[in-house]
C-alpha cells in the first residue's frame, strides 16, 4: 500500500524541543553508525586506494560527505516522524514481499560486513602472533555478554568507546607528513578511464554508504525513545558523524598515499594486514605503530561487528514480527537475542576459513555499490510517500536527494562493473 503513515500522537512521540543540557542525551546513534561505517573493511579499502592511487581517491572522499549525510538524514527523519524500523516501514508501506527483499538485501551486505570485521580481529591476532581461533571466542563471547546483559544506551557508549580508538588513524597520517603540494597536484587527477581505478571508486562509495547503516540508525533512534523533537540534535549527531569518518578515511588513504609511494602515485598492492600495519606506522616505531595501528583496527572492527549485529536482528524482527529492543531482556526478545548471538558466531565459524582479507573487503565494499540502487530506492520513496507535513521529502531539497541518491548509485554500479569486467 501507498498510503502516508500517520504521524506519531503529540502526546505519545513528540518531545519539546531538545535543550542543550540534553544535547549528550539525544548524541549516539549517528555516532555510533558512522564510527561503525569506517569498519575494518573500510579501513583497508582506502588504505589500498592511498597504496594503488596515492591521493587521486582523496576527492571522492570529500564529495561523499553531503552524501552520507543526506542518506543518513532522510533515515533519522523517517525514524523519529513515524516511530518505525526501515523493514517496518518498507512492509506497512510497499508490502511484504518488498520488505523481504528489501531485508534480504540486509542480509547480505551484514554477512560480508561481519566477515571483514571478525577477519580483522583474526588479523590483529596473527599480527601479535596470537592464535586466531580463541581471540575470535573471546571476541564473540564478550559481544553477546555485552548486549544480552546491556541497555540499549549501555551498548550504545561501550560501541562509542571502542569506535573513537579509529582517531589513532587521525594521528598517524598527521605524522606521515605528506607533500601537501603533491597532494594539491593529486586532487583532481582522476583516471576515469581506468578500469582499476573505477572498481577501487566503486569500492570506497560501498564502504561509504552501506544498506545496514539505513536499517541501523532508523532502529536505533526508536530503541533509544527519541521523537521529533530531537530532530535537530538529531541531525548534528549525523552531520558530526559524517564528518569524523570521512576524516578517518581520508587519514588512511593520505598515510599509505604518502609512504608507499611518497605521494607520487606509484601503485602498491598490499595483501595481508601485517603489511598494511606497516604501511600505516612507520613514522610512529616499529612496536609503538603496531600498537597504534591495532588500537584502530580492533575499534573499527568492534563497533561494527555490534553494529552489524543488531542491524540484522532489528531488519528481520522488523518484517518476521517478533520482539526487538535492547530494552527487553533474553526471556522477552528470544529470537530478537538469539537472531544476534546466531549471526555473530556463524561469521566466527566462516571467518575461520582463511580467507584473503583485502581482497574480501574491497569485495564486499564493492557489493554495497551494486545493492545502492535498492536501498536508496526504498529510502528516497519512503521519504516521499510514508511522512506527511512538514517532515515530507519535498521541495527543493527532494531535488537534491534525489539527484544525489541517483548519480550516487549509477556512478556506483557503473564503477564496480566497468571493474568487475574490464
Amino acid at each position: 500500500m501507498s498510503t502516508p503513515l500517520p504521524l506519531p500522537s503529540p502526546t505519545q512521540q513528540v518531545r519539546p524541543a531538545i535543550s542543550r543540557g540534553k544535547f549528550l542525551a539525544v548524541v549516539g546513534p549517528g555516532l555510533v553508525v558512522m564510527l561503525a561505517d569506517t569498519d575494518a573493511g573500510s579501513i583497508i579499502t582506502a588504505a589500498q586506494s592511498g597504496a594503488q592511487w596515492g591521493y587521486k581517491l582523496l576527492i571522492l572522499q570529500l564529495v561523499l560527505i553531503p552524501i552520507l549525510f543526506v542518506v543518513q538524514e532522510l533515515t533519522v527523519r523517517l525514524g523519529l516522524a513515524t516511530q518505525r524500523g526501515h523493514g517496518e516501514l518498507i512492509r506497512e508501506t510497499f508490502g511484504r514481499g518488498w520488505a523481504w527483499l528489501s531485508v534480504g538485501t540486509l542480509c547480505v551486505a551484514c554477512v560480508g560486513a561481519l566477515l571483514t570485521q571478525l577477519s580483522g580481529i583474526a588479523g590483529l591476532a596473527q599480527l601479535f602472533g596470537v592464535p586466531v581461533v580463541p581471540a575470535i571466542v573471546v571476541t564473540i563471547a564478550g559481544i553477546i555478554f555485552m548486549v544480552w546483559t546491556g541497555s540499549y544506551h549501555s551498548v550504545e557508549r561501550v560501541a562509542i568507546a571502542f569506535g573513537l580508538f579509529e582517531l589513532a588513524f587521525v594521528f598517524v597520517a598527521w605524522r606521515s607528513a605528506p607533500d601537501i603540494h603533491e597532494v594539491a597536484a593529486q586532487f583532481f587527477a582522476v583516471p576515469l578511464a581506468d578500469s582499476q581505478y573505477l572498481y577501487l571508486a566503486a569500492a570506497n562509495i560501498g564502504a561509504v554508504i552501506m544498506p545496514w547503516m539505513v536499517f541501523y540508525q532508523q532502529s536505533a533512534v526508536v530503541d533509544k525513545g527519541l521523537g521529533l523533537g530531537d530532530l535537530k540534535a538529531a541531525r548534528i549527531d549525523t552531520a558530526i558523524g559524517a564528518l569524523i569518518t570521512q576524516l578517518i578515511m581520508a587519514a588512511v588513504l593520505i598515510t599509505t598515499g604518502a609512504v608507499l609511494s611518497g605521494g607520487s602515485g606509484t601503485s602498491v598492492k598490499l595483501d595481508n594486514v601485517s603489511q598494511i600495519a606497516d604501511a600505516l606506522t612507520p613514522t610512529l616505531g616499529y612496536s609503538v605503530g603496531r600498537i597504534v595501528f591495532a588500537m584502530g583496527l580492533a575499534g573499527a572492527a568492534l563497533v561494527a561487528t555490534v553494529v552489524v549485529c543488531l542491524t540484522a536482528a532489528w531488519g528481520l524482527g522488523e518484517v518476521a514480527g517478533y520482539k526487538r529492543s535492547l530494552e527487553h531482556n533474553p526471556r522477552e526478545a528470544p529470537w530478537f537475542y538469539g537472531v544476534f548471538s546466531l549471526v555473530l558466531v556463524a561469521g566466527g565459524v566462516l571467518v575461520t576459513s582463511g580467507a584473503d582479507l583485502v581482497k574480501l573487503s574491497v569485495a564486499v565494499q564493492v557489493m554495497n555499490a551494486l545493492l545502492l540502487p535498492v536501498v536508496l530506492g526504498f529510502l528516497f520513496l519512503l521519504a516521499r510517500r510514508a511522512l506527511t507535513g512538514p517532515h515530507r521529502l519535498n521541495g527543493w531539497y527532494a531535488w537534491v536527494a534525489g539527484t544525489l541518491i541517483v548519480v550516487t548509485s549509477v556512478f556506483g554500479v557503473f564503477a564496480a562493473v566497468s571493474g568487475l569486467i574490464g
